[in-house]
C-alpha cells in the first residue's frame, strides 16, 4: 500500500480533486435547476406544477448511468444526426450536464419540502403588506425555508459525490477510474481499492460530521 500511493499519490489526489470539482459545479448548477422547478412545484399555474412534476418523476426514474450514457453519447450522436459534424462534448462537461440533471431533480424536491415547512401565515402577513407573491417569496419565505434545507442540501452533497463514481464509464478521470487505473497498473486490486475507499471515506465521514453539526445548530435556532 506504501508504494502504490508513493508512486501513484499524485494521481489519487488529483482524482479526488477531479470528484470533489465535478461535486461542487453539480451542486451550484443543481441548485439553480432545483430552485426553479421547486418553485414550479410550490407555485398555483396548474401548467408549471405540471411541467416540474414531470420534470422529477421523469428524471428519478432514469438510472443515473443511463443519462450519463444519453448525454455523453446519445445526444452529440442527435447532434450530429442534425449536421452539426464537429459536437462533442467532454467527459466533464457530459458528467456535469448528467449529474446536475439528476442532482436537481432531488434538489427541487429537497427545495419543494422546505418552503412548504414555512408556516403559510407567513406568506398571508407579507402579502397583506402589500408585498407580492414573489417578492414574498424571496424575502420572506425562502430565507426561513433555507434554514430547514441546508442540511439535507449536504447530504445530497454527500450523494452526489459518490455518485460521481458512476461517471467513470464515460472516462471522466475522478478518483473511481484512477482507482481502476492504479489497480490494472500494480495487479494488486486490493490494496488499490482499500485506498481509494479510505480516501472516499475520510472526506464522505468529515462532510455527515458536517451535516449534523449544522442540523443541531439549526435546532437549536428555531
Amino acid at each position: 500500500m506504501a508504494s502504490i500511493l508513493q508512486v501513484y499519490g499524485g494521481m489519487l489526489l488529483r482524482g479526488m480533486g477531479q470528484t470533489l470539482l465535478m461535486t461542487l459545479l453539480t451542486l451550484v448548477i443543481a441548485t439553480v435547476i432545483g430552485m426553479i422547478f421547486g418553485l414550479m412545484n410550490v407555485g398555483h399555474n396548474r401548467v408549471l406544477n405540471l411541467i416540474g412534476t414531470v420534470y422529477v418523476d421523469a428524471i428519478r426514474g432514469v438510472p443515473l448511468i443511463v443519462l450519463a450514457y444519453f448525454v455523453f453519447f446519445g445526444i452529440p450522436a442527435g447532434m450530429q444526426g442534425m449536421g452539426m459534424t464537429g459536437f462533442r462534448l467532454s467527459a466533464l462537461q457530459a458528467g456535469t450536464i448528467a449529474l446536475s440533471l439528476n442532482c436537481g431533480a432531488y434538489m427541487a424536491e429537497i427545495i419543494r419540502a422546505g418552503i412548504e415547512s414555512v408556516d403559510r401565515g407567513q406568506m398571508e402577513a407579507s402579502r397583506s403588506l402589500g408585498l407580492s407573491y414573489g417578492s414574498s417569496m424571496a424575502l420572506v419565505v425562502v430565507p426561513q425555508a433555507v434554514r430547514t434545507m441546508i442540511p439535507s442540501i449536504i447530504n445530497q452533497f454527500i450523494i452526489t459525490l459518490k455518485d460521481t463514481s458512476i461517471l467513470s464509464v464515460i472516462a471522466f478521470p475522478e478518483l473511481t477510474l484512477i482507482g481502476k487505473t492504479i489497480s490494472g497498473n500494480t495487479l494488486k486490486p486490493l490494496q488499490a481499492w482499500a485506498i481509494v475507499g479510505i480516501m472516499y471515506m475520510i472526506v464522505i465521514v468529515t462532510l455527515s460530521k458536517l451535516a449534523k453539526r449544522i442540523e443541531r445548530r439549526v435546532n437549536r435556532g428555531r
